[in-house]
């Protein structure tokens, strides 16, 4: 993670020891890049030399408002939902990178200088210049680069909207970088554009020129470089790093400023590494990494109580299902004392009382006998959606392994237990502590590279209800494993957005029934159902790109340029290129090496469906020392 960051309301506005000598030297007003206007900058044409507002770190009260600098230098606060605050940037300077910029500076008379570091859209092009490169790009004679830039989509007025990404490609001509934005201001009927919103505007990329204070390590830009980011999507983050523009700060901006970058300027990576000391080892343990996978069962064969908390998408019934697929579900929130306890009925011809134990208590008697060197899970599902009667009623089952203080569990049986935690549902119920400390807590969010890894796992007969399909499949259709893995900046919101109750939203568990639906149908436009509107149509523009076919690669129907094509072209045309057959697979390998050699795993796996012989070729391949050129 970079260190990018926002000044403080301190260091601007504090007392005259506390003020960063930065702003007394250059004041605090700063103006905007036209870019930022273009992305949903607030802009006055009555400013002068466009001065925008820009946010500092710093919250102003309990709602969370934040401290902004407004267009004249002076303080004002702002609610954290509003997108039209521009960033100026701070940036707090590896040791290496200050060197480099300091090296032909004389550092021992002043300390604030003007400096150049990394590439950012700034300034447009005019209008017989847009006009030119609109007509240029037709003609195919602008070079398109693998650089990209990130913005919000949403309008300023979308507040309840989570952060919805675009990227904007990278053009090259001659020596000039350029990228083709769509207007996203206007947003106040066009009292402070000079654009009209929807419109597709040419911006230079150019050199981003801060001021660096050499006492302090750090330098912030001299203008405003982007806008349109909420500075939160809620009010909940304790601290400026569990910000929504604090991440877009640390992975979109910083993965961008730097691209096309001299490697002497670049941030040095840290890699841990290990003392090489010995060390007793009394008890002889493992010390290695566990993952939440290995919590689970190391619980359950020592025969203690898992809760499994998360989000209702996040997988925490398949988790279970891995390790007993015939496991027994009690869904808690629809249980009553009877199907959960059991209950008592009179025996008319004994005139007594008999007692009756639960349905499910019988299945898994039956399972634990039948096979008694085996674990078996009886699994409470939704526990804190459950009535506090039933917690308390499962508590008992927990707490003493037996149900109703009469039947006791079987020693092969194991207790599982999840649950949204209150954050997370409006259903929730807290737990009573003396059930929550029954429990090993293991706490699941799933990740885009965890949702990745289980995506491209083969699943045979995916319709075995619908027409028997016969042929491996994967969990997760290949062309949104591709949409979601093509862009890591940005993976993670296309994976989950945020829920409103009023559209439909996606998640985890969205993706894999759009998934079924695209294995049945093939036509994404059904997707608008499961995953909106606006998904399903950046989804689309991503499968309906133009990409080189198999007959391309194989008659090498193709330029040099072509390989330079940006990452989500890269990651389209491997899902197209993974119908090749048997007999082309070697050429077809070749060229995915050509794109990059880090894009070789997916398109095994995309290609191999889980197929033995086709794992056997692929193995086969690998085991050749040289790749053709």
């Amino acid at each position: 993670m970079n260190d990018f960051t926002f000044i403080t309301g301190e260091d601007v506005f504090g007392n005259d020891d506390q003020v960063l000598e930065i702003f007394k030297v250059a004041g605090t007003e700063s103006p905007l890049t036209d870019y930022s206007i273009i992305i949903g900058a607030y802009y006055d044409p009555e400013s002068k030399l466009n001065y925008g507002s820009y946010w500092t770190k710093s919250t102003a009260s309990s709602d969370k408002n934040v401290i902004i600098v407004d267009e004249e230098g002076y303080s004002a606060t702002y609610s954290i939902s509003l997108r039209d605050i521009g960033a100026r940037v701070v940036y707090n300077l590896p040791e290496n990178i200050e060197k480099e910029l300091t090296k032909n500076l004389d550092t021992t008379t002043e300390h604030i200088f003007q400096v150049k570091y990394g590439y950012y859209p700034q300034s447009a092009l005019n209008g017989l210049e847009q006009e030119k490169l609109d007509n240029m790009l037709k003609q195919g004679k602008l070079q398109l680069t693998n650089n990209y830039y990130t913005a919000d989509s949403r309008k300023e007025f979308e507040y309840e909207e989570i952060f919805a990404p675009i990227t904007f490609k990278e053009y090259k001509l001659e020596d000039k970088r350029l990228i083709k934005v769509v207007v996203n201001t206007g947003l106040y009927n066009g009292f402070k554009s000079k654009y009209k919103n929807g419109d597709s505007i040419w911006v230079n990329v150019e050199p981003v020129y801060w001021l660096l204070d050499t006492k302090k390590h750090q330098m912030i830009s001299e203008k405003i470089l982007f806008a349109g980011v909420q500075f939160a999507d809620n009010s909940n983050f304790t601290k400026f790093e569990e910000t929504r523009i604090y991440q877009f700060l640390n992975t979109c901006f910083a993965r961008e400023l730097v691209q096309g970058l001299d490697e002497k300027l670049l941030p040095i990576k840290e890699e841990a590494s290990i003392k090489d000391t010995k060390f007793s080892n009394l008890y002889n343990f493992d010390f290695s990494k566990v993952s939440e996978e290995d919590i689970i069962k190391g619980a359950i064969q020592s025969n203690v109580s898992v809760f499994l908390h998360g989000r209702s998408s996040d997988g925490k019934s398949s988790r279970v299902k891995q390790l007993d697929p015939d496991c027994i579900i009690i869904y808690l929130r629809n249980a009553t004392p009877d199907s959960l306890n059991g209950k008592s009925v009179y025996n008319a011809s004994t005139g007594e009382m008999l007692d009756v134990p639960p349905t499910w208590y019988k299945k898994l008697q039956e399972k634990c006998e039948k096979e008694p060197n085996k674990l078996h899970i009886v699994f409470f599902d939704e526990l804190t959606n459950a009535l506090p009667s039933i917690q308390g009623m499962a508590f008992n089952i927990i707490l003493d392994g037996e149900v109703n203080g009469i039947w006791k569990l079987p020693e092969n049986a194991r207790i599982v237990a999840a649950g949204n935690d209150l954050d997370d549902s409006l259903a929730a119920n807290e737990m009573a502590e003396p059930l929550f400390n029954r429990f090993a807590h293991v706490y699941i969010d799933t990740t885009v590279d965890d949702w990745l890894d289980w995506a491209m796992t083969p699943d045979k007969n995916y319709e075995a209800l619908d027409y028997q399909r016969q042929e491996n499949s994967f969990k997760i259709h290949p062309a949104i494993y591709a949409y979601i893995a093509y862009n890591e900046a940005i993976s993670k919101y296309v994976l989950r957005t945020r829920y409103d109750g009023k559209k439909p939203n996606a998640d985890p568990r969205k993706w894999e029934m759009a998934s079924k639906v695209l294995y049945k149908t093939g036509k994404p436009e059904m997707l608008r159902a499961l995953i909106g509107e606006d998904l399903t149509r950046d989804f689309i523009a991503f499968c309906t790109q133009k990409v080189l076919s198999i007959e391309d690669v194989l008659n090498e129907n193709y330029f040099e340029e072509d390989l330079k094509m940006d990452t989500s072209k890269k990651y389209i045309t491997i899902v197209n290129l993974s119908l090749v057959d048997e007999e082309n697979v070697e050429v077809i390998r070749d060229f995915v090496a050509k794109l990059g050699k880090e894009l070789l795993a997916t398109f095994y796996l995309l290609w191999t469906h889980g197929d033995e012989t086709r794992l056997e070729k692929i193995a086969e391949l690998k085991s050749e020392k040289t790749l053709k050129k």
